[in-house]
């Protein structure tokens, strides 16, 4: 028979753990800007501009890891904040609650100048897919210079999730400017790349081959002279929709989508998708990826990043429900808290 002590020994420690429990879960849906999510080992999450692969049971979490001092970097007609390039991130968790850090997947490489991933360069919204047929997982993500000048997409590839990436380098698709990008994996395995261009005043769409590391000819011009970035895209009810930024640097702006039959287009501006308090400036985040939840119909959930310009390591998540009209219309509605089902 257990003595008093012990029972209140236990119960303390159910106590404990319980707070640490709940903290978790409240923790990772939780959209309050005052304190960071953490990891499981108690860490910050340091995933920014990111996105999510779901993978034979498992979320991988990759992300943009911002480490250091942020520097403001002189003689630009913009408030170009940055941090060096550390490299990119993973994470992975079972239940969208408890994450995983797996790890540096992309490493910065501080010893070549030239080389695209030196600390002295821009590496921005890193995305990975899945590719069945050639069993490989590849990386694109957003590639530049200190002062946004090169504006070049690059790939890596690697054989498992959370291995170390292979990068293969970067180029301009269809000789354009390549900055905010993201990747979409179609229900037929063709993938495409989505991609703000021309100085960031038009969106394109181009096609991947077939082993996802470089482009087709096929590719398509949007939303021509409307300066839209920050892509995140998702299909429903046999609709394109796609979310995007307006262009303001790092400080909020008013978030638009638009809707499709094909992913190439013609697409249709519906407005902004936010409702609620500061629904005029996307809740003071901007987007990144759109998550569909595995086995869960119709269930999204809308990924933002709430920059910290100034301190962009500090930067910290905003991950809100989308609900669906109809026809492809959406709302994502604020949310002190996003109940993971």
């Amino acid at each position: 028979m257990l003595s008093k002590y012990k029972i209140l020994r236990i119960l303390i420690l159910f106590i404990l753990l319980g707070g640490r429990i709940i903290a978790q879960s409240n923790r990772v849906v939780s959209n309050s800007t005052e304190r960071d999510w953490l990891d499981t080992s108690g860490m910050p999450i340091n995933a920014h501009g990111g996105g999510i692969l779901y993978h034979e049971g498992t979320y991988y979490w990759y992300g943009e890891y911002k480490s250091g001092k942020t520097t403001l970097l002189p003689g630009q007609n913009w408030e170009c904040y940055r941090t060096d390039v550390s490299g990119v991130s993973c994470y992975s968790s079972k239940d969208l609650l408890n994450w995983k850090f797996e790890g540096l997947v992309l490493k910065g490489m501080p010893g070549n100048t030239h080389n695209d991933l030196h600390p002295s360069n821009v590496l921005e919204r890193p995305k990975v897919i899945y590719n069945s047929k050639t069993k490989k997982f590849v990386m694109w993500m957003h590639i530049d210079t200190a002062d946004y000048s090169k504006a070049c997409a690059g790939v890596a590839v690697c054989d498992t999730p959370t291995g170390e990436f292979k990068y293969l380098g970067s180029q301009r698709p269809h000789k354009a400017m390549s900055r905010d990008q993201t990747i979409y994996k179609d229900e037929d395995g063709r993938a495409y790349q989505i991609f703000s261009s021309e100085d960031n005043a038009t969106l394109y769409i181009s096609e991947l081959t077939n082993d996802y590391l470089g482009h087709k000819e096929t590719y398509t011009r949007n939303f021509e002279n409307k300066f839209r970035e920050a892509p995140a895209i998702f299909k429903t009810n046999n609709k394109y929709v796609l979310v995007t930024s307006g262009c303001s640097a790092w400080n909020p702006n008013e978030a638009e989508y638009a809707i499709a039959d094909s992913i190439l287009g013609k697409w249709t501006v519906i407005g902004n998708p936010c409702t609620g308090k500061d629904a005029d400036k996307t809740f003071y985040g901007q987007s990144t990826f759109i998550l569909p939840v595995a086995g869960k119909n119709k269930y999204y959930i809308a990924m933002f990043d709430k920059w910290e310009k100034t301190d962009l390591e500090k930067s910290k998540y905003i991950w809100l429900p989308i609900l669906i009209i109809d026809e492809g219309k959406i709302e994502i509605p604020w949310k002190d808290s996003l109940i993971i089902k």
